[in-house]
């Protein structure tokens, strides 16, 4: 069974060439992402277990491990973890954390998580750098822009490169022209069905994103519709999501 599994995994791996083999040469950090899809009546109780199972981390220290936290209005939450590479997917980091908490204890944390959702999973996405617009220096650690505004960009395998040009047209567009509407492109990676990559814009707040958008549209003019134009002719599907960044249920080991 360890070796069809293997077989599997190297079978998917390779279909995921044109994204990781990508991640891997310009070396973009890979993260992993649990998302939980959260009931609406279940968003207070979901924040709650979220800062008391920070505050346990905290609390004991635990190694290994660090997270940001981001949600979107429509309540689907994401835990993200920058890692090095797949295999630090086997290992346990919590059962340190079990085990000075007590199995018990530890349990009824996971407990309550599992009350607020129906849905949940996991999966990696890559920062892609080459694709990113970030003059100042990229950080997905905005300080003070916690807003967030998600576009999902769906792709064909047959049409990834295609994209992918005009994303790099995009940036280069912005560059020239200045543009302070900053953004951070995604890829999918293991664990996601379909291809997609998401471009990630910060902002203060929602009437900031609107200004920021609105003003960046009147700067790139004419050349700029026509490019958004001939992007989205490459799309499979286009999604969007709003939402913020959680700081207060975030976490990092300390030394």
């Amino acid at each position: 069974m360890r070796t069809l599994k293997k077989i599997i995994f190297i079978a998917l791996a390779a279909m995921l060439v044109p994204f990781i083999g990508t991640a891997q040469g310009e070396k973009n950090q890979a993260y992993y992402v649990h998302e939980d899809q959260v009931k609406p009546s279940k968003i207070h109780d979901y924040d709650m277990v979220s800062k008391d199972f920070m505050e346990a981390c905290k609390k004991h220290n635990l190694q290994e491990m660090s997270w940001q936290v981001a949600s979107t209005d429509t309540g689907r939450y994401f835990n993200i973890s920058p890692i090095e590479n797949m295999a630090e997917m086997d290992k346990n980091v919590m059962a340190p954390l079990a085990e000075k908490m007590g199995e018990d204890a530890f349990r009824n944390l996971f407990k309550r998580y599992n009350e607020c959702y129906d849905k949940h999973g996991d999966y990696i996405i890559y920062l892609n750098k080459e694709l990113t617009y970030m003059p100042e220096g990229i950080s997905t650690t905005t300080e003070g822009q916690n807003y967030r505004k998600w576009h999902f960009l769906y792709v064909t395998p047959s049409n990834i490169q295609n994209l992918k040009g005009k994303l790099k047209e995009l940036k280069a567009l912005y560059t020239s022209k200045g543009s302070k509407e900053y953004y951070r492109i995604y890829h999918n990676g293991f664990g996601n069905l379909g291809d997609y990559y998401l471009a990630v814009i910060s902002a203060v707040d929602a009437e900031d994103y609107a200004k920021k958008s609105k003003e960046n549209e009147a700067l790139l003019g004419e050349e700029g519709k026509k490019l958004f134009d001939e992007m989205f002719g490459y799309v499979l599907k286009y999604e969007t999501e709003t939402g913020q960044m959680h700081p207060n249920l975030a976490y990092t080991p300390s030394n």
